[in-house]
Formats: structure tokens, sequence, C-alpha cells
């Protein structure tokens, strides 16, 4: 007996691989936590990623954020978490996509000028698909156009990690995260003139850069997150497994039961770099952990997946996946072991770090009219 072509073992193999991510758990409902006292914040950073196709005409996610970061935007800064220019990077200058790719960055460094807040760029995948030039064309006009108040950091394509102190408050360590996983040209060991050029220095850097960093709450920044309960992580829902096609574009509603299960199996076999189950990504993820396990920072924050996510794995770091800098731009995601909050919504992640050291996330939720509310809060440290 066969279904359609499939043997039926094949047939159940595939099925069970659907009914295994079929629903999102359910998670409690949180306790409302007040906003810090305006006069007690010292340092606030946004957490916003994959921001790299707003809207022409208005972006909400874009709009919400300058609002809030015009507040006190003397001790703010913003940390775009990679995937800052989709699809494909920085073209040259005699590229006809050039004008429209510029627009793209300048939307994201407009935040910061029309705001006053001070703000970073960590390169993502998608930065580096014009190469490594690529990606220094957009340091260059990030530079540029940023007039001393942004930056592409780690900059001309050296991995990190970049340090950057906000004052005695906050120490951000930057990583790029892109350059492990990519496979062409690069800087690497003996001719680069970054800091770090090989995984062994990365790593011994970035420890020194926790271990050192004198009292300051340290926050590490990259794109590709280390745990994700989202597509990268190898969680699919059942719509993904019916209807394929609508991952190569949304509106292909073409039903492909069982033979559509192929796509996100396949997926989690870690058939793709960028996906957290694929070797190279694995050889990141364990150097990263086996740092943090000696030098935890408070958070890890990423991009990378289009959704939100607060995991809390029980020992430090937090980590934070903020990946939904454009409106409506979100994929699905999963409750996965140590998850305080996932949601495949539109918005950002703001960090309050008050003058007695206690830590405030709050995770802000961005409608169509660019409105922002909490959705979560809840205290890292203190409370």
């Amino acid at each position: 007996m066969r279904v359609g072509r499939l043997p039926v073992r094949v047939a159940a193999v595939l099925w069970m691989g659907l009914g295994g991510c079929a629903g999102q758990a359910q998670l409690p409902s949180p306790v409302p936590v007040p906003s810090a006292p305006a006069d007690s914040i010292r340092v606030t950073l946004f957490l916003v990623g994959d921001a790299g196709a707003p809207h022409p005409r208005f972006e909400p996610v874009l709009a919400a954020l300058t609002a809030d970061a015009a507040f006190h935007p003397d001790r703010t800064v913003v940390i775009y978490l990679g995937d800052n220019l989709y699809p494909d990077g920085m073209p040259d200058s005699t590229d006809p996509w050039r004008p429209e790719a510029e627009r793209r960055l300048d939307a994201q460094v407009a935040v910061l000028r029309d705001s006053g807040a001070r703000g970073v760029f960590v390169p993502g995948n998608h930065g580096w698909r014009e190469g490594w030039e690529g990606i220094r064309r957009q340091d260059r006009f990030i530079a540029r156009v940023g007039d001393g108040r942004a930056a592409l950091r780690p900059s001309d394509g050296c991995p990190g990690p970049d340090t950057y102190d906000v004052d005695d408050v906050v120490r951000l360590v930057l990583l790029d995260t892109q350059w492990w996983l990519g496979t062409g040209p690069k800087p690497t060991h003996p001719t680069s003139l970054c800091v770090a050029d090989t995984k062994g220095e990365i790593t011994a850097t970035l420890r020194g850069a926790i271990r050192n960093a004198a009292g300051r709450i340290v926050v590490v920044a990259a794109h590709h997150p280390v745990e994700s309960g989202g597509l990268h992580g190898g969680h699919f829902g059942w719509k993904d497994h019916v209807f394929p096609l609508r991952n190569i574009r949304s509106w292909l509603w073409v039903p492909l039961p069982l033979v559509g299960s192929l796509y996100p199996l396949l997926r989690q076999a870690g058939v793709a770099s960028q996906d957290l189950r694929s070797p190279p990504y694995r050889a990141l993820r364990d150097s990263l952990r086996s740092v943090f396990a000696d030098e935890p920072p408070l958070v890890f924050a990423s991009g990378h997946e289009h959704n939100l996510q607060v995991i809390d794995p029980g020992t430090p770091p937090y980590l934070l996946v903020s990946g939904t800098g454009i409106y409506g731009h979100v994929s699905p995601v999963f409750a996965i072991s140590g998850t305080r909050f996932a949601a495949a919504r539109s918005g950002y992640m703001r960090l309050d770090i008050l003058s007695d050291q206690r830590v405030r996330l709050a995770v802000v939720m961005v409608d169509a009219n660019g409105r922002g509310t909490e959705a979560y809060a809840t205290w890292l440290v203190g409370g």
C-alpha cells in the first residue's frame, strides 16, 4: 500500500516530524513589572535586528523606535543586530540598486539622527552576500551618513570582538558571527589587520573582554543566536510541512503534504549553514558556550530569527532574540527549554540599566501605526 508515491513507512516518518512541531507551547502570563523611574536610569539599550528592508513611506517599527529613543537620547544606544540591508548587502556605486540600498540603510541611521541617540550596527549574513568588499561598503556608508553617531562594528570584515564601553555602566562586546559561517574571502591570519583573526584568538579575546569589564554590565551582541525556538533552530509548524513553497514566496499557498515535509526535515538535519544544526554553526555555538561557561555576560543578544524570544537557560547569559525590525516580517516561533517569552510579532527590546545596577528588560511590540506597547517585562538583575 502506498500514499501517493511515498511508501507508508516514509510517510509515517514525515508525518511524525510534522506532528512533533505542530503546536506552540502556551507560556504563562507574565506578572506585570512597573517601569523604572526615569531619573534612576543610567543607560538604555535598544535591541532591534533584521531591519534591512524598511517600508519606503512609513516603517512602523523604526517610527516607534525613534519616539522611544528620543526620551533620553544622551543616555541611549540603539544596537542593530545584523541583516541591516536586504536582500544582498551593499552593491557598488554603479549598480542600479545602489540608491535603494542606501535608502534602506539611511532609514535606520535616521532613527539616530532624529532621536539624538547613538547607535551601532552589527554585521549579518545578508550583509556578506556582496562579499568582503560589500561589508566594507556598508561600513563606509554608515560611517559617512552617521556623522559620528553610528558605526558598523566590528569593522572591515573583522570578526571581533569589538568592545564599546558606555561610560562606566555597560560594556558592549560586538561580534561578526557571519565571519565564522561564510566560505568566501575574509580577513584571516596571517594577512589581516584584525586584532583577532583565528577562532582561537577570537574566543580568547572575547573571554578577556568579558573578564576585564571593570564592574560594568556586559552585553554581547551578534547576529546569530546560540539557541532558538524558530526556523533556524529547527522548529517548524504544520504550514511549513503542508505549504513548503511559502518559504520561497509567502503567497505560494500550494499544498504539498508529505512531500512538503522533506524541506523542514532537511533543515533540521543541518544542510543549511545558517541553521543551528549545521556543522559550522555548531562550531560557532560551541565556541561561544565555552567562553560563557567561564566568563558569562549578563545578556547575549541576537537577531536572525524573525521573531522575539526571551530565553533563560538557568545560568547566564540571558538569550535575547530580537529580529523583527520590519513590520510584518515575522516567522513562527515555539517555546523551547528556558523560554520565558516568544512571539511572532514586530518590535524590539529595551534594556534599562539603573544607577544601582539593576537591569530591566522590556519586549516592545509595534502595531501598523507605529505605536509600541510593552508585551513582556522582567528584572534581569534586582527588582
